[in-house]
């Protein structure tokens, strides 16, 4: 086949197909798009022309051949892997596949501890015994970030018939770490390196970008399309570039977890997120840097925020003055119809676009409105910052199969210290477990908990105010 970055096959099959008034007596219901509730006419009018189903030309993403087969060769050939995987399930699916696919219930892996709670949802349910790696505190940005590079390597040392390494690369907030010696190391035990490169997707168009994990040796590399390129949501890709790996187990649990009726809409939209990338000119790039530095002058008029560089220049950080909640600052940023990526006690996250920002004067006339009202809110007084002392390298009170067995109580957050977790507690976002299941509960979490709920964050907990599930 002849590889041009200039088609999107799948897409291309899709808009023929629906331009030829085809006649459903199949699924989905809505019949092409005949058959809607008319209060939605503004989303479903196109789309549902789109999303059909395994119809013939259309190809079977559980068993492709077609331009499914040809996007996803597309795919691969644009980032630099041996073969692609089109996912409809998120990231997500993608982190548990990886995991399930590569590891046997009680191996063992190694794991940095500041990962997704879905990589954590993976271990599980593989009935793995995971080796966490501590993540580095640092001070300058007054949260963890990436894990030691060097205590990384020391679990591989200590720990070689460990089945596979899983690293977050980049984190949320777009920085990144040395990942290619932790690469060399773990292969030169046989080890594959499982990335979760959710936040990365774009790392491949262009040196301003780190390198993408794929390019610097990676197995398996899970990317969300959605997140950083223009894909829907839940649209994402799983890259493989191994000869540690086997590919047929990863298509074999991608087909237990995904839906077998996947959405053709995400797959498209796949299809044409990587025709974006793969089309976008050097210049527009060049455009887009002139842009970040545009839109953080405006942000630096603001009196209450510092700004934090990022490894991946599309991320821009706010640290918050002491004193000042985070939340309550991107309230005022929504306020003004400006929605940032997410917020902290201490920190908001803007996320720019692959393309040049240009509404400049509503930006600059919301920063000004923001301090402004800013100038009349009280100064709190500071409350400590809560660090929590982790272990270099940690494994859990009990296996994930005792935890099946184990009586579960709900205790109040100050009763449960000393306590080992029956359930992962997990501030939203960015879904990184605070506690773990089967980790034992210290006075520095609950401590943290509380700072956090002073600070009006999110929890995926609904009733943490109450308290949560430990073991008997």
């Amino acid at each position: 086949m002849t590889i041009n970055q200039k088609r999107a096959p799948l897409y291309e099959a899709l808009y023929q197909f629906s331009q030829g008034e085809p006649i459903s007596f199949h699924v989905p219901g809505h019949k092409n798009g005949k058959i809607f509730s008319r209060q939605g006419e503004a989303l479903f009018k196109h789309v549902l022309s789109l999303d059909v189903t395994e119809l013939t030309g259309l190809d079977d993403l559980h068993e492709p051949t077609g331009v499914i087969h040809e996007a996803q060769q597309l795919s691969s050939d644009w980032f630099g892997a041996d073969d692609t995987f089109f996912l409809v399930g998120g990231s997500t699916v993608g982190n548990l596949a990886m995991i399930l696919s590569t590891s046997s219930r009680g191996d063992k892996v190694i794991v940095q501890r500041n990962c997704h709670k879905s990589i954590l949802n993976g271990l599980e349910l593989a009935g793995v015994k995971p080796i966490f790696v501590a993540s580095i505190f640092q001070k300058d940005r007054n949260r963890y970030v990436g894990p030691s590079v060097d205590q990384v390597i020391k679990a591989i040392k200590e720990h070689p018939e460990a089945k596979s390494v899983i690293l977050t690369y980049p984190d949320y907030f777009g920085m990144v770490f040395p990942l290619e010696e932790i690469i060399r190391i773990a292969h030169s035990v046989q080890m594959p390196v499982l990335i979760d490169e959710a936040h990365g997707v774009h790392f491949s168009t262009h040196p301003i970008f780190p390198k993408s994990s794929l390019e610097l040796g990676a197995d398996i590399v899970i990317q969300s399309a959605h997140k950083m390129a223009p894909a829907m949501t839940m649209g994402a890709y799983l890259h493989v570039r191994s000869s540690l790996v086997v590919k047929e187990n990863i298509a074999y649990y991608l087909q237990l977890l995904q839906s077998s009726s996947p959405s053709y809409p995400i797959l498209a939209s796949l299809d044409l997120a990587r025709h974006f990338l793969a089309n976008q000119k050097v210049e527009v790039i060049h455009d887009v840097h002139k842009s970040v530095k545009k839109v953080k002058n405006i942000l630096s008029n603001g009196l209450f925020w510092n700004i934090l560089e990022s490894d991946d220049p599309l991320k821009i950080i706010l640290q918050v003055n002491k004193g000042y909640n985070g939340r309550e600052v991107a309230y005022l940023f929504e306020q003004e119809k400006i929605y940032p990526e997410l917020s902290t006690h201490d920190q908001l996250l803007f996320i720019h676009g692959l393309e040049p920002f240009e509404n400049w004067s509503f930006l600059s006339n919301a920063i000004d409105n923001i301090v402004e009202r800013l100038k009349l809110m009280p100064n709190h007084a500071t409350i400590e910052e809560i660090q929590i002392p982790q272990e270099s390298i940690q494994m859990l009170r009990f296996s994930y199969d005792d935890m099946k067995n184990k009586a579960v109580t709900l205790r109040s957050l100050d009763r449960s210290i000393g306590c080992v977790a029956a359930e992962a507690v997990v501030p939203y976002p960015p879904g990184i477990p605070l506690i773990v299941k089967g980790e034992v509960v210290t006075e520095t979490h609950i401590k943290a908990i509380h700072f956090l709920l002073d600070k009006e964050i999110n929890f995926q907990n609904r009733n943490i105010k109450q308290g949560f599930k430990t073991f008997k």
